[in-house]
């Protein structure tokens, strides 16, 4: 009765920042997370683990919504935030991390790698319509995220460019 999704994501881009404030936006989950679309609503669960609740998709009886934890790791030092899923919660399964490599002392190498199993629940009939739609929106969901990224990276600590809107999670 239903059906998983398979989605790998690899990206690489430069960015005009130093590795500090770049370290320090994507290891501090709920600031990085304010700049992912779609995003109804993101869970401290304790411990450095949060449960990302996206927006649903579909109309009436017949949606589509990601739930999914992770347990966020991170090393200032090396460069690297990592992500590996928690068991039983939700429909996704979802691991990844960013790894930082100066270029210069304003410029940084970012790379992303990002891996997701998403089960989605209506009829296996429909894997071959859905399951391209559905990695084509993750995959557009993180190419936003990225620009998101890179727009308040770029904009430093005290200027604004109006790109990227940071928003409070709803928290319960």
């Amino acid at each position: 009765m239903s059906f998983a999704v398979d989605v790998n994501v690899n990206k690489s881009f430069r960015v005009d920042t130093t590795v500090g404030a770049a370290f320090d936006l994507l290891a501090d989950v709920p600031k990085s997370v304010s700049h992912f679309p779609k995003v109804d609503r993101l869970a401290d669960l304790g411990k450095n683990c949060y449960r990302w609740e996206m927006e649903r998709i579909g109309l009436d009886r017949y949606f589509i919504q990601t739930v999914y934890a992770c347990r966020y790791t991170s090393s200032k030092r090396d460069g690297k935030v990592q992500w590996e899923p928690i068991a039983g919660i939700g429909n996704a399964d979802v691991a990844g991390r960013w790894i930082l490599k100066r270029i210069s002392e304003n410029s940084v190498q970012v790379k992303l790698t990002t891996t997701a199993r998403i089960t989605v629940a209506l009829p296996s009939l429909l894997r071959l319509l859905l399951a391209g739609l559905i990695e084509n929106e993750f995959k557009s969901l993180i190419e936003q995220y990225i620009s998101n990224l890179r727009a308040t990276l770029e904009a430093g600590p005290m200027r604004s460019t109006g790109k990227c809107k940071e928003r409070t999670m709803r928290t319960r």
